[in-house]
């Protein structure tokens, strides 16, 4: 495991590019399995996560072409065995988007319990409603396993949750099911209505995609499409905090205004200088106001995985903020590192915190418990005085793509240490 060590007080700038949305790729390769011809996808992030996705797709059968580049090309003309590699599953949440392509080219699926992030706290059990609504059988055991020896059908189907996964669960399978299916309290994030864009490129009827009602008309033939996936509108806001953090200034490219709206909003409540328009996000020198309070919400509310983030700006912001992440208690636990580096927080209970600031933070040791609380430990230490180290990267390279070459374009003080044998200090 690979160790960052950061010297902090840098003020960093510049620009930055961001590849496509990584909560994008995912449910994309997944929707690849669904027909025998070949799909292309460009602008895809060159990240773990996504690399651990087409290892899965090539051990179910799939060729997968430009691994480690922004181009990929997929073909799967016939799927091998109806159960991912366990191993690769405990690793990936987006795993279990390969459910419904499977039960669609196999007629059955079976899956470990899928990893990442916080996986004792995230059930499946949205995605399980939705494929029994359209005819699979579930068996419980520790392997989730799925039979639809008659193939899928179409369904009325009222989600118990407005699940991302769970909704790109239930239009995988809806896409090659026999019949109309109407997805309601659906989930409207943008990622979401990529995948419904993607799907009707490869020849299924979808209306509604973006919005809480989703209709599919399944096709058995679906065919090869081509997508160019939209930028990551979380790592360019990502960037945009780690700037208002530092007192620098940054243009990132590459994510939709129409995106962007939801973070710049909170941004500029805090009285961060910024602007967005389409393709751009731009933070200028600012000083940092506190906000009553940041609470996430349902798109087109605060991203949940933008509330690390916050959570840390919120640190150098002169006042007190209340932060409340209603859907990860976990995410706010892993912040509780900041009070080690000298932070003033107060956890109200698992879900709310409330920080006050501004306090100058000193650098110590941090541990990348999941992907976004990782970023935001790492724009912490990029404040704080003296030294940190934050391990284990990988965590957060899973969802960053050439992050410590944007630090250091940036012009952040970093060092990677791969084995923790590097000497602190040398830069």
């Amino acid at each position: 495991m690979s160790t960052l060590i950061v010297e902090g007080g840098a003020r960093l700038s510049g620009c930055l590019v961001v590849e496509g949305n990584k909560n994008s790729a995912l449910p994309l390769l997944a929707a690849c399995l669904l027909t025998r011809e070949e799909c292309v996808l460009t602008n895809v992030p060159r990240i773990r996560d996504v690399e651990t996705m087409a290892e899965l797709l090539v051990g179910l059968g799939a060729e997968v072409d430009g691994v480690g580049t922004s181009t990929l090309h997929v073909r799967c003309p016939d799927v091998m065995t109806d159960q991912p590699d366990t191993t690769l599953v405990g690793r990936l949440r987006g795993s279990v988007l390969l459910v419904g392509p499977l039960l669609a080219r196999r007629g059955s699926a079976k899956l470990a319990p899928p990893g990442g992030d916080f996986p004792a706290r995230r059930t499946i059990a949205t995605h399980i409603q939705a494929l029994v609504a359209m005819g699979a059988r579930a068996v419980d055991g520790e392997v989730h396993v799925f039979e639809a020896p008659d193939g899928l059908k179409g369904a009325s189907i009222y989600l118990d949750e407005a699940s991302v996964t769970g909704t790109e669960t239930a239009l995988l399978a809806a896409a090659c099911a026999d019949g109309v299916t109407e997805i309601r309290h659906a989930a409207c994030e943008p990622h979401v209505d990529e995948l419904c864009r993607f799907l009707s490129a490869m020849g299924a009827g979808i209306a509604g995609g973006g919005t809480p009602t989703i209709r599919v008309e399944g096709t058995s033939h679906l065919h090869g499409a081509t997508h160019r996936l939209w930028g990551d509108y979380i790592e360019a806001g990502s960037w945009g905090v780690v700037a208002a953090v530092t007192n620098g200034e940054i243009e990132v490219r590459g994510a939709r205004g129409e995106d962007l709206e939801v973070i710049a909003a909170v941004l500029k409540r805090m009285s961060v200088i910024c602007e967005f328009d389409d393709d751009v996000l731009r933070v200028y020198q600012s000083t940092v106001e506190a906000a009553r309070r940041v609470t996430t919400g349902l798109w087109p509310g605060l991203p949940s995985d933008m509330i690390s983030l916050i959570t840390v700006l919120a640190t150098q912001a002169k006042g007190r903020t209340l932060v409340h992440d209603w859907m990860y208690e976990l995410r706010l636990f892993a912040l509780e590192q900041l009070s080690a580096m000298k932070a003033d927080l107060f956890l109200c209970d698992p879900h709310r915190i409330i920080v006050t600031g501004s306090t100058k933070l000193r650098g110590c040791v941090l541990d990348s418990r999941d992907l976004r609380s990782g970023m935001a430990l790492i724009a912490a230490a990029l404040t704080a005085e003296g030294q940190s180290q934050i391990r284990p990267l990988e965590t957060v390279e899973r969802g960053y793509a050439n992050l410590v070459d944007h630090l250091r374009s940036l012009g952040a003080r970093v060092a990677l240490d791969p084995d923790r044998r590097v000497s602190l200090g040398k830069y």
